[in-house]
């Protein structure tokens, strides 16, 4: 074939189906999508198999030609799923398939049925069901299908650590690869803050706590609310000063507002539910807390601290990875209201701490926590084992 037909063919890039359990709003799926946005398009193509469905969430892939299917999966057990989610990878024919979390790991089982020789699996936190990993089903589950696995991605250490401790991963096929944040998009506050929330919401010297993430009941925005309760009930700051902006929905947005009716501070928060515009959001926050029962490596608290937030953070999973007690933010434990209360009252108090720790945040950010240095070592992991065995000897 002549140079200029090789022109006019270019060669098809390799394709990874990446599976998850549905594409909407959340860190899993920001991380995928930053992901597929920014590896490099001339080396592979990328399709998102949804076991359940997704929603409008996926319109934030940039690149061009990502497939989305989704399975309709139904809760609890669907036998039928299997062979959908079989016939699928069979359609697609893919050079490596990714799947995510406890709800994908079976996939595992399916694409070495349907032929995939390359197969990674990535663990990103746990939900309310196995706060800790210690399931005894679940760990089950997750050793007889550890042979079918090519390669391990833990997000944070203490998830690497679970993976070769108690899975009995092989360590040289676990890799620690942390989640990157787009600091132009996400930088400080420029002057003052955008006008946000309805009338009278951020008024003048407004000192606005904030948090970000889907609102279920592992991520414990309660715990949040009654912390901000406290600091008006108990601590006797200035009503008309402070305020509360919890930017996410789920099934718990309907409770903390009802405490907040209940303490007679409705007036005092703004709960939007999902929003597109969450740089703007953070922007308008003096403090970011993430009161957390369990997690993996917050995207949430990296992009608090690419904007020059100080972090409120419970000590659970990736987030102590994240945020250096004292140093970019403070690290109480779960379900303490009262001590996460008391950090962001330190806040309060001492503007000077709350803009060095959020300064210190940001230069960490800059330094280690950069996509580019997140889609590089994705890229790694795919290479290696995409690559061509040595020739023998």
């Amino acid at each position: 074939m002549s140079p200029a037909a090789d022109t006019e063919n270019p060669p098809v890039a390799p394709l990874i189906v990446h599976l998850i359990h549905r594409l909407d709003v959340g860190g899993l799926e920001n991380g995928l999508i930053n992901l597929i946005n920014n590896l490099p398009p001339d080396r592979y193509r990328h399709a998102i198999v949804c076991l359940q469905d997704y929603t409008d969430y996926h319109l934030r892939i940039r690149r061009p030609g990502v497939e989305i299917i989704s399975i309709n999966k139904r809760d609890g057990k669907d036998w039928g799923h299997y062979l959908r989610l079989f016939q699928t990878l069979k359609r697609l024919r893919p050079l490596l398939v990714h799947t995510r979390n406890l709800s994908g790991i079976e996939g595992q089982l399916l694409a070495a049925a349907a032929g995939v020789r390359l197969r990674v699996h990535g663990e990103h936190g746990r939900d309310m069901n196995d706060l800790h990993g210690l399931s005894r089903k679940y760990r089950l589950l997750r050793k007889l299908l550890r042979p079918l696995i090519g390669h391990f991605i833990a997000v944070s250490k203490d998830l690497e650590a679970w993976l070769i401790g108690t899975i009995g991963a092989r360590p040289q096929r676990v890799t620690h690869i942390c989640n990157g944040v787009d600091s132009l998009q996400f930088h400080p506050r420029l002057g003052p803050p955008a006008a946000i929330g309805p009338p009278g919401f951020l008024c003048e010297d407004a000192f606005v706590i904030g948090s970000v993430g889907r609102m279920v009941e592992v991520k414990d925005h309660l715990s949040l609310v009654q912390a901000f309760v406290l600091l008006i009930a108990q601590h006797a700051l200035p009503r008309d000063q402070l305020r509360l902006l919890i930017v996410g929905d789920g099934p718990c947005r309907q409770a903390c507002l009802d405490l907040l009716r209940q303490a007679g501070m409705s007036e005092l928060a703004w709960l939007p539910g999902a929003r597109d515009d969450i740089p703007q959001m953070l922007r308008a926050m003096d403090v970011f807390v993430l009161p957390s029962l369990a997690e993996g490596m917050s995207n949430t608290i990296l992009e608090a601290m690419a904007t020059g937030l100080p972090v409120v953070a419970t000590e659970v999973g990736g987030n102590s990875d994240l945020v250096h007690g004292g140093w970019t933010g403070s690290l109480v434990p779960p379900q303490s209201p009262e001590l996460l209360a008391d950090a962001i009252l330190d806040y309060f108090h001492m503007p000077a701490l709350a803009a060095s720790h959020g300064q210190r945040g940001r230069r960490r950010v800059l330094a280690e926590y950069s996509l580019v240095a997140m889609v590089d070592a994705y890229l790694a992991v795919y290479d290696a084992l995409a690559a061509p065995p040595p020739p023998d000897r």
